[in-house]
Parts: C-alpha cells; sequence; structure tokens
C-alpha cells in the first residue's frame, strides 16, 4: 500500500470519476479494497464507469456511485452525508471534476459561470463539505485538488479555464497552510498538475500520458508527501517544466507583457534561458 491513508476498507471520494483521471483513480484505489464513492453528472458514463470500476475492485460492493453536480453546495452536502453515515469520513477526497466550457475574455457569460462553478466551486464545496468529518476523525487523511498547468502559465485559448485553475492552486496553498495549522489535524492538502494526459474519448498522441500514469505519479507524490505533485509527460520533461513556470515569473518581475512568452519571435530566448 503506498500510504496509511490508502488502505483496505478506508474510503475515498472522487468527483469526475466517470472518466480520465477520476476513473482510472477509482480503479486503483477500488483495487486495494477501499471503499470508493464516485462523484459525477447522473447518467449513462456514471453507470458504466461504475461496472467498470467494480469489475476491477478487490471488494465490488465496495463501488458506489453517487450522481451529483459539485456545483450545487446543497447536492454535495448529501453525498458527504451518505458517505459519512457509512464510514465517518474518507481518508481520501479528490477533488477532480471539471468542465473545459469557458473558452477567451469574451465568451457568454454562462460559459464563465459554468468554468467557475464546476472548476472553482466544485472544489470548494468538496472541501467545506467532507473535510471537517476527516479533521474530526482524527485519522491519516489527504486531500487532493486537481489543478493544471495553464493555471500556472496561463496560456491564450481559454482564459476562463485557467482562471479557475489558477484559482485552485491559491485555494489548494491556503487550505493546506490552515490545515497544517489546525491542532490535532492530520489532514493534508496537494495540488495535483497533470502534464498532457489523453482523457476522454479523446485520441491517444504520442507524447500524452494515459490516465494511469498520471495516477502512478500521483501514488507516488503522496508516498513523499509533496504538495504540488507537477506531473511531467512524454513530451515535456520536469525541467521544461521548470524554465515555463519561472519563465511566466519573469513576465513581472521584468515589467513584460505576458504573452510575449507565446510570441514565437521569444522561442529561441526561451530556450537558451537558465533559471
Amino acid at each position: 500500500m503506498p500510504h496509511p491513508a490508502i488502505a483496505r476498507d478506508k474510503a475515498a471520494v472522487i468527483t469526475g470519476a466517470a472518466s480520465g483521471i477520476g476513473k482510472a483513480t477509482a480503479v486503483r484505489l477500488a483495487g486495494f479494497g477501499m471503499r470508493v464513492y464516485m462523484v459525477d453528472l447522473p447518467g449513462p458514463a456514471l453507470q458504466s464507469a461504475l461496472a467498470e470500476v467494480a469489475g476491477q475492485a478487490a471488494e465490488p460492493d465496495h463501488v458506489v456511485a453517487l450522481p451529483c453536480d459539485v456545483s450545487d453546495e446543497a447536492e454535495m452536502r448529501r453525498a458527504a452525508q451518505r458517505v459519512i453515515s457509512v464510514c465517518t469520513a474518507p481518508s481520501i477526497l479528490m477533488n477532480n471534476a471539471v468542465t473545459r466550457t469557458g473558452g477567451g475574455v469574451w465568451n457568454p457569460w454562462a460559459d464563465w459561470k459554468k468554468a467557475v462553478d464546476v472548476n472553482l466551486w466544485g472544489v470548494i464545496n468538496g472541501v467545506r463539505c467532507f473535510v471537517p468529518a476527516m479533521i474530526s476523525a482524527g485519522a491519516r487523511a489527504h486531500v487532493i485538488n486537481v489543478g493544471s498547468k495553464q493555471g500556472i502559465t496561463n496560456p491564450p485559448g481559454n482564459t476562463a479555464y485557467n482562471v479557475t485553475k489558477a484559482a485552485v492552486k491559491a485555494y489548494s496553498e491556503g487550505l493546506q497552510h490552515d490545515l497544517r495549522n489546525t491542532p490535532g489535524c492530520r489532514v493534508s492538502a496537494h495540488l495535483l498538475i497533470p502534464g498532457w494526459t489523453t482523457t476522454g474519448d479523446r485520441e491517444h498522441k504520442p507524447g500524452a500520458w494515459l490516465p494511469d500514469q498520471v495516477v502512478d505519479h500521483m501514488l507516488t507524490g503522496l508516498e513523499a508527501d509533496d504538495f504540488y505533485i507537477l506531473c511531467p509527460d512524454d513530451e515535456t520533461t520536469p525541467e521544461m517544466d521548470r524554465k515555463r513556470i519561472l519563465w511566466a515569473a519573469g513576465d513581472i518581475t521584468e515589467n513584460r507583457s505576458p504573452l510575449s512568452r507565446w510570441d514565437p519571435a521569444y522561442k529561441a530566448a526561451f530556450e537558451a534561458f537558465e533559471p
């Protein structure tokens, strides 16, 4: 077992569990004998994922689907009550649910609202509905919030998504600070930052990681008690990530336009950049 919080009969709550990294995590934790609660929107995708995860679980009857809209605080509270009535508190909470709806600065208000409601409020609702019970349980436990490199380097193309993932980063940092300073608290927060990953129905392309590879990296990071679990992929090395993140920070210290780092004219300067 990779960590005491990941063990037979302990419980994990995973949002966005019907596909991608969420489903891969559900399969892995169910294989360890954990009780796995799969949170996602109601519908065929969730039911299909439930059957798949249960079919690979050490304890198939310990895999439960919780149809829920993570952006709805009342629905999340009902989901939390159902979990807590069975197992007191989960030892793993993975806030993974996400929408790519959003787009640029001038995209419709409804698209922006959906992005913020799911990508940010979904995380906040997960924490507020589940974590107080996790703290009270007094056992080692993890909150894993799924961020994005786009929330750090802010590439053009989907500003709403970048904004929400930058907010998840800031929220997770504040959460870990508060947990660390709560007397008797044995819950820790972690920010999972996937690289290029094939999820959903997308065609797998050379260079991308599969969700299982992200889960491997995540479990290694949890075992090491890392806060930032920054995933490479087969195209982007950890050193390249480091350069990109520091290059983005340099926009502020060098008082330059943030879009400059995406201008082809700056490619040679970036490649020569020494952090």
